[in-house]
Order: C-alpha cells, then structure tokens, then sequence
C-alpha cells in the first residue's frame, strides 16, 4: 500500500512562487509513474504534470510549461512541484498520485494511489 502526503501549498500573490511536496511512503517500485493534478472549485481534477519514479522524463500540461517543473528524490521518496510566475487560475487543489502501471499518463483513471491534496491560492 502506497501512501502520498502533501504540503508546501499556501496563499500568495500573483507573480509568486511555491514548492508544493508529497512525501511517498509504502511499497513503491521503479516502475510506478507519479502525477500532480488540480481541481478548482466547481471543476474536474486535471492532469499538471507527471513523470517516471525515476524522474528522468516529464510531461506537462500546456498551461503549466516553462512555469512549473516537477522532479524526484528517490532518496527522500519525495515528489515536488516547483510552481513559478503563479497566476490567480492556477488557484486550485493540488494532489499528488502514483500509477502502478506505467508514467506519463494523464487520466486521473490511470492513477491508483492519491494524496489528500494540498491548497493553493493565487491573489491578483
């Protein structure tokens, strides 16, 4: 069993930055591939970004690139989500998940493992 914390979110100016984490514990394996997704108010979950355990290859939803970069720390089995140049639609639930399967995928379907999110509030 897999098990995904999140921390880091919090309010901040539009422009800002914050690292959003999510600590893994549990049996994970090289194989599983790790996912941040957002759900606004009133709105579906969405794909943000997701990669390998590995962290050796990224995806990223258009909106997010250039801006965002996600990474792993196998040692710490920790995920992160650097968010720069935040804008107020960025304000969101931000959840980490993992997928037994395969990486890169970006239906919340696809994901078997999910954290209990973390909130992130851009003001304008």
């Amino acid at each position: 069993q897999v098990q995904l914390v999140e921390s880091g979110g919090g309010l901040v100016q539009a422009g800002g930055s914050l690292r959003l984490s999510c600590a893994v514990s549990g049996g994970i394996f090289s194989n599983y591939g790790m996912g941040w997704f957002r759900q606004a108010p009133g709105k579906e979950r969405e794909f943000v970004a997701a990669t390998s355990w590995g962290g050796d290859n990224v995806v990223y939803t258009d909106s997010v690139k250039g801006r965002f970069t996600m990474s792993v720390d196998n040692a710490e089995k920790t995920v992160y989500l650097q968010m720069n140049s935040l804008r107020p639609e960025d304000t969101a639930v931000y959840y980490c998940a993992a997928d037994r399967r395969s990486w890169g995928r970006s239906r919340t379907r696809a994901y078997d493992y999910w954290g209990q999110g973390t909130q992130v509030t851009v003001s304008s």
